[in-house]
């Protein structure tokens, strides 16, 4: 995610540039542009062509589009942000889960408290990594049983560390080094987890409906191509800076809206979900 000061104006109009979505759509701007000054070779100089309110089809079609990329906006925006708050969520309640235990918790039991901060700090660091690419085992910190092998047993390795959890926090009920009261303290965090790991997936897995993106890119596709034949009659050869500005307008809220919908990867606007993680794993040790 990039850290920016939205305060800075002068650095952000000039830095266009170095946005991915002017990147992407350079090649496809150019092409607009070469494809704009033929029409309008053809039209001015040979055909001496001339419409009337040439602009008017585009003009009704263009309000429509942008109410539909607004929406397509905020969408994908509600998605990001949903994200975020999911993920202040697990960062929320891993330091009221870890400010509980060590309440709990006797201050000599080193042992448990080392062992409760390894599974909530492999838990977090699993879940990043289950909503990126997949996990890496060797990544986790082991702790006694909960070794490589153990996470091996499961395909859905935050199920595993949750299951963990459980397991040793009703051990401990058993061994009365918990009580009845302390479990149903604790109970909330432990199901918070597994809420917010399927809150992410829910997002991650159900993208915008299919029949609503391929329209938008139609629709922005066939709006592009038939714009030089009216805006030459208007702008003559200043169509050819014209029509690719419009094109990189709209298609660039189409690609932003692709990205942000599934916050969870490693694009620029993404949510830094690995640092996240790896700030609950340093309020766990400062807490156990």
């Amino acid at each position: 995610m990039i850290t920016y000061n939205p305060k800075d104006w002068w650095k952000l109009i000039f830095a266009f540039q170095k946005s991915d979505t002017f990147r992407m759509l350079l090649p496809g701007m150019a092409a607009l542009a070469i494809f704009t000054a033929s029409i309008a070779y053809f039209e001015i100089d040979h055909l001496h062509m001339s419409f009337k309110n040439s602009m008017a089809a585009h003009s009704i079609i263009g309000f429509v589009l942008s109410f539909l990329l607004v929406f397509r906006t905020n969408s994908a925006y509600d998605r990001w942000w949903e994200g975020r708050k999911i993920w202040g969520s697990f960062t929320n309640n891993s330091r009221n889960f870890a400010m509980k235990l060590n309440a709990i918790l006797p201050k000599e039991s080193t042992d448990l408290r080392e062992m409760f901060r390894i599974l909530i700090g492999n838990y977090v660091t699993a879940a990043h990594q289950h909503l990126l690419h997949g996990i890496d085992i060797q990544t986790l910190e082991p702790y006694g049983e909960f070794d490589e092998n153990y996470y091996r047993k499961f395909a859905h390795i935050p199920n595993g560390i949750a299951k963990a959890l459980y397991e040793e926090s009703i051990k401990l009920l058993k061994q009365g080094v918990f009580t009845d009261d302390d479990i149903k303290l604790l109970s909330a965090e432990l199901q918070s987890f597994t809420d917010n790991i399927g809150a992410c997936e829910r997002i991650k897995n159900t993208p915008i409906p299919y029949s609503y993106s391929i329209f938008l890119k139609k629709i922005i596709f066939v709006y592009v191509l038939t714009m030089p034949f009216g805006f030459v009659m208007e702008f003559g050869y200043w169509a050819v800076l014209v029509v690719p500005f419009v094109f990189y307008a709209f298609a660039s809220i189409e690609l932003i809206g692709e990205e942000i919908e599934n916050p969870f990867g490693e694009d620029d606007n993404d949510l830094p979900t690995d640092e996240i993680a790896g700030r609950i794993k340093e309020n766990l040790k400062e807490l156990l």
